[in-house]
């Protein structure tokens, strides 16, 4: 697994829709279905890329986060503003800081090895920390789906330097 490029950016806005959701019982798909039907409403989009975002909380930050841990998922697209927002999709503000970018290149299976090697492997050895704002993957151009092994997205991790 490669090192991160680390990247310092302006807060973004993202209309989409959001679940409820724990690792155990994980609402992914379901998510993702309903906001792909909704995705053609968002006029004022900056691009076709997609974001999954992820709001994890204090537990998560605590390391008290587990299978049964409560999280917040979005499925959206970064948009101009929030001047319009289609029925049935909500805005979200991801707040500017510094991010640690992963790439991660498989099936969503494999997931699993790209975050072990981000927690476990690089975040203690690095001089970061994680920072308390939302975490999300960008899936673009390269972004073939959930299952396919030549898929290819970025992984955008919160962190801020240790003090």
């Amino acid at each position: 697994m490669q090192q991160p490029e680390i990247k310092e950016i302006e807060e973004k806005k993202l209309v989409g829709i959001k679940v409820s959701t724990t690792l155990a019982d994980d609402k992914t798909s379901l998510l993702w279905k309903r906001f792909m039907q909704s995705r053609d409403a968002i006029k004022n989009n900056k691009n076709e890329d997609l974001y999954s975002v992820q709001i994890y909380g204090e537990k998560f930050m605590k390391e008290e986060f587990d299978s049964q841990s409560v999280f917040e998922k979005w499925a959206a697209m970064e948009t101009e503003d929030h001047s319009f927002i289609p029925k049935g999709l909500q805005k979200l503000e991801l707040p500017a800081g510094l991010y640690a970018v992963f790439i991660h290149h498989g099936t969503a299976n494999e997931f699993a090895e790209t975050a072990k090697f981000i927690f476990e492997d690089w975040l203690p050895s690095s001089q970061y920390v994680l920072d308390n704002r939302p975490h999300f993957e960008v899936l673009g151009e390269e972004y073939k789906g959930p299952d396919n092994p030549d898929s290819m997205e970025r992984i955008w991790i919160p962190v801020k330097e240790k003090s």
